[in-house]
């Protein structure tokens, strides 16, 4: 029924979760409305013949749907135990209806099985701000800070708000499963991942022409899959209801295939999130393109100045030592140790090869290299003396794969020699200091010769720093029966097999106790050692890996050791590494050590190889006092940053004049400097006052918990749950109440298909689901999870949390107990015949953007048209005032003669909310003008600017207005568009004695 408005309402598809349609001759109830560009998405459960218990989708647009008018609803009388089958019936209507999208108060983030720190809970506001258009945020925490669980609580609020079916996650490929658990173990939030092996399970299900991301509703996927033709063409054809990018300083470099991709999603989607430690690559036109995804009236016409204001609503950026974060993460974030710096002398080969890269390729006796490369003169040297100051097997890697490239008359060697080479997150633009060598090949190849038989030798002879390795490792506790362990960064590959050997022998342990990790593995192999490492249970004591693990990747559960047996030469790449054990979580000091040889007989390699180990202390000066290393150098990109460190030991630089304080980045105009700002810099250090407690909310006031409303819901569907199917689920319950089980219908099998596979496969839950019912035991199960008797990271017993799939199956269940447009009538301890109402205020896009609750009281059975309606300020509080009957002695007699009463109590209802929705219309239309406000003054300005513009600068203009436009046209969907009212339950006083069915009644027509 739609109520009267103050402005002209268009007449359209009036329905709501709860509502009951006919379509096709069946009787249906509604459990999900989608607005689409023709119509609407209707989502049915079957009430009636064949169609019963069928779920389907209906289109508007093809399928006629008839919706009943609520105020007709008959009223059928509980006859269940404790009323059980109407309390399961209002507490699914209630879950079913979507918070309103303009409600402040969380509902579910602070009800997942986590333990959100308050800095969290503001984040998450942040994102549901009302005044925002749109959910759209840049989540810039420093390492460490909890990203991924800030994302949890924002899918999952947007979930309960009826915004988060469709979701899509794009995360780097080697924590696509690390992702893909924590959204499902902490929030219920199951993803479909599409990882290789997820590709081909896809593939045998689907035709090849199928979309994925129509038949999945939630997907997790890598960018690098994502970017692929097929995969582009499908998105084009489908929108989300949000998109998350993980480590989204992927997506920065406006020339790349990635953030085309990624400006693609931010038009095909509602709420956005973005989320990166080092979210620019501080080019200011690449930060505006990324403040554009978010919200494109942020950004001026010109495509490169901000609106800080506006700014400051679309980005989070905190870091360990910011007041808010200090001052509450307390023993669950051990304070960094000050970072180990160990000089090595090199053994007296290592000191050979030292002198002879020195003399011969660094600073040429001769006068110049033996280089003869067209490009790379001045770097090419400085590739071999990374390469042994990594290992003697990286270093005769490096000198074997340049004289196979001179053998067959190539210029180049290797696409990993990253500092010849054009690095990709430059756009493939060569370096302009890579000049041709003024070498022959002849002469190159006598130099490489001589340098490959002193790297071989170095292969089966002492390493200097190799033995400073094996001590530290020792003298740390790694061995044989312990459980100490260490993970140990080197940069090339071949060094991470040579280290693996050597440690494995020298050690006396097992090759499953020293694992490598490196982008050469399989993301599947990749997934498979990373999830192993958090185990207890794991074997591995040392994880030897490359920078694949130094983004997103967790290692602190049981570690607190991390060596850089090389040290990078990027900043950016050694807060990275840093970041894996450094992270709230980690209960020990973080012991961060470095290994650097220290040659003594060059004479000036040695020194200036020390400034590696000033690059390590100023990283650890930086973590405390900005939190974000990159705006040091401003490069913003770890070949960029590799490029200028090697200016600097070739003394081409100074390394002041690469590496900035930190006042000097707060002093910056650019995106560095307004991070910065965003982060108070230079505020007081003291601690703030402790942050107002987020309010929350989401309890129906019906179950006092998820357990007690499943526990009655199987009941009522099965009578004897315990017993084995099909008379039942085997529901069993411990003496504890804190773990219980059941096996899965089919209906609800159905439902898990989507669950994550190696969960499903681990934890055979087809078979049996185990449920955590407290946060207390779900803790435990995540912990027992990651013991030494686990063999899955997956907690054997899931926390049945509010969005948990097995709730959603119960409450459609319960939702089509009742048949066709009916309420039903219960006893309570009131005085008076009472109606409970609900009106929900839709806006053009079809979501809810307020609910009001209506109890309608009939002090005079004889006078039906005398009704006076409360309002109250939530559900739980209306319920609270129905003082519902604990006990059913009986159904309500003659409950079929209310009809006219729920009648009546619409139309009081409708009558009474009338203020409150006129209020609420202001308040949105105010936010709605504001927002075309700014939009009408971007296009004033971008008049203005093309009017003295050309060529690209134009049109680049024009398609930035599009943008704007859009923005608008969504801005005005967020106005009210109509009211839906319906009654949830009648409550009769005890000892009311009704007519029987058919006497004589009042018709509220005569009243009204």
């Amino acid at each position: 029924m739609t109520a009267p408005t103050t402005a002209p309402r268009t007449t359209g598809f009036d329905a709501a979760p709860g509502s009951t349609v006919v379509v096709r001759d069946e009787e249906w109830l509604v459990t999900q409305v989608e607005p689409t560009a023709d119509g609407h998405f209707v989502h049915v459960v079957g009430l009636s013949g064949l169609v019963r218990d069928t779920e389907a989708v209906f289109s508007t647009a093809i399928d006629h749907v008839t919706v009943a008018d609520p105020a007709d609803a008959a009223v059928v009388a509980d006859e269940s135990p404790r009323y059980r089958e109407s309390r399961l019936w209002l507490e699914a209507m209630l879950r079913k209806t979507p918070v309103p999208v303009t409600e402040d108060s969380l509902t579910t983030a602070h009800r997942a099985l986590a333990d959100p720190l308050p800095y969290q809970f503001e984040a998450v506001r942040k994102a549901l701000d009302p005044d925002n258009l749109r959910p759209r945020i840049l989540l810039a925490d420093a390492v460490g800070l909890g990203k991924t669980l800030e994302i949890g609580m924002i899918l999952s609020e947007l979930a309960r708000r009826g915004r988060g079916e469709r979701i899509l996650v794009v995360t780097p490929k080697h924590v696509l499963e690390q992702m893909q658990f924590e959204l499902w173990t902490r929030f219920a939030l199951p993803f479909v991942r599409l990882d290789s092996t997820g590709i081909q399970r896809i593939r045998q299900k689907l035709p090849a022409n199928r979309n994925p991301f129509a038949f999945f509703k939630r997907v997790i996927i890598s960018i690098d899959t994502l970017k692929s033709d097929k995969y582009v063409a499908h998105l084009r054809r489908h929108r989300w209801d949000a998109v998350v990018i993980d480590e989204s300083h992927n997506v920065t470099n406006s020339s790349t295939q990635n953030f085309r991709l990624a400006s693609m999603l931010a038009r095909q989607t509602d709420a956005m999130v973005l989320a990166s430690a080092t979210p620019h690559n501080g080019d200011p036109r690449s930060f505006a393109a990324l403040v554009r995804m978010l919200e494109p009236s942020a950004v001026k016409p010109d495509g490169v100045e901000l609106d800080e204001k506006q700014v400051e609503r679309l980005i989070v950026r905190r870091h360990r030592h910011s007041p808010e974060v200090a001052s509450v993460v307390g023993a669950d974030w051990a304070e960094r140790k000050e970072p180990q710096n160990v000089l090595v002398t090199p053994s007296p080969l290592e000191e050979e090869i030292a002198v002879e890269l020195e003399d011969t390729w660094l600073w040429p006796t001769s006068g110049s290299s033996p280089y003869s490369g067209r490009g790379g003169a001045t770097l090419f040297p400085w590739t071999l003396a990374k390469a042994f100051l990594s290992s003697p097997a990286a270093l005769e890697e490096s000198v074997r794969k340049r004289l196979r490239a001179l053998d067959a008359g190539t210029e180049t060697s290797d696409e990993d020699e990253s500092l010849v080479t054009p690095d990709a997150d430059d756009g493939g633009i060569p370096d302009a200091r890579a000049t041709a060598g003024t070498g022959t090949r002849a002469t190159e190849r006598t130099a490489l010769a001589r340098l490959h038989d002193l790297a071989t030798r170095s292969l089966t002879e002492r390493s200097a720093k190799y033995d400073a390795l094996r001590d530290h490792l020792r003298g740390i506790g790694v061995g044989k029966g312990s459980d100490m362990r260490a993970v140990v960064f080197a940069e090339r590959v071949a060094t991470l097999g040579w280290l693996q050997g050597r440690l494995t022998k020298d050690f006396g342990l097992k090759p499953e106790n020293v694992a490598v990790l490196h982008g050469g593995l399989s993301d599947v192999d990749q997934q498979r050692i990373v999830e192993s490492f958090k185990l207890a249970s794991s074997p591995i004591r040392v994880l030897v890996t490359g920078d694949v693990a130094s983004e997103g990747v967790n290692l602190h559960s049981h570690c607190h050791h991390l060596v850089h047996y090389d040290i990078p030469w990027s900043l950016i790449r050694i807060e990275q590494r840093n970041g894996r054990i450094d992270r709230y979580g980690q209960k020990n000091a973080p012991q961060i050590t470095a290994l650097l040889l220290d040659p003594q007989r060059t004479r000036r390699f040695g020194g200036d190889l020390r400034v590696l180990t000033r690059l390590v202390e100023r990283e650890h000066h930086a973590h405390h006092a900005l939190g974000d290393t990159a705006s040091l150098m401003g490069q913003y990109s770890v070949a960029a940053e590799e490029k200028s460190i090697a200016d600097v030991l070739r003394q081409a630089r100074s390394l002041e004049s690469v590496v900035k304080e930190v006042e000097e980045v707060a002093a910056d105009d650019g995106p560095a400097g307004l991070l910065a700002r965003l982060m108070n810099l230079g505020a007081s250090t003291e601690a703030p006052p402790a942050p107002a407690a987020a309010p929350t909310g989401g309890r129906t006031g019906v179950y006092d918990d998820d357990l007690a409303f499943l526990e009655d819901a199987l009941t009522q569907i099965y009578t004897t749950p315990g017993q084995e199917p099909s008379n039942g689920v085997a529901w069993k319950k411990a003496a504890n109440a804190s773990v219980a089980s059941l096996k899965p219908p089919r209906d609800l099998r159905q439902r898990l298909e989507v669950l994550p596979q190696s969960y499903l496969a681990d934890r055979r839950v087809t078979e049996v689901l185990r449920l955590a019912t407290t946060a207390a035991q779900g803790t435990r199960e995540l912990a027992n999870a990651r013991s030494a008797e686990s063999t899955s990271v997956w907690p054997e017993a899931h926390f049945l949390g509010p969005l948990h799939p097995v709730v959603e199956w119960a409450s459609d269940r319960a939702l089509a107990s009742l048949g066709r447009n009916q309420v039903f009538a219960v006893r309570g301890d009131l005085e008076e015949l009472t109606v409970l109402v609900q009106a929900a205020l839709y806006n053009v896009r079809g979501q809810v953007v307020a609910t009001s609750y209506q109890t309608v009281a009939f002090p005079n059975l004889d006078n039906p048209g005398f009704a006076l309606p409360k309002p109250h300020e939530s559900a739980a509080a209306a319920i609270e005032a129905l003082h519902l009957g604990a006990t059913n002695k009986g159904g309500v007699a003659g409950a079929s003669g209310l009809q006219p009463y729920v009648r009546q109590a619409v139309r009081s209802a409708e009558s009474a909310v009338g203020d409150q929705i006129t209020s609420i219309e202001i308040t949105a239309k105010k936010r709605v003008e504001a927002w075309l406000d700014r939009s009408r003054h971007w296009r004033l300005e971008a008049s203005a600017l093309i009017s003295r513009e050309v060529g690209a600068a134009r049109t680049g203009i024009t398609n930035r207005q599009s943008d704007i436009d859009e923005e608008s046209r969504l801005a005005r969907e967020m106005l009210p568009e109509r009211t839906l009212l319906r009654p949830l339950l009648v409550v009769v006083p005890p000892g009311l004695d009704l007519p029987e069915p058919g006497a004589e009644t009042h018709s509220t027509e005569e009243y009204t």
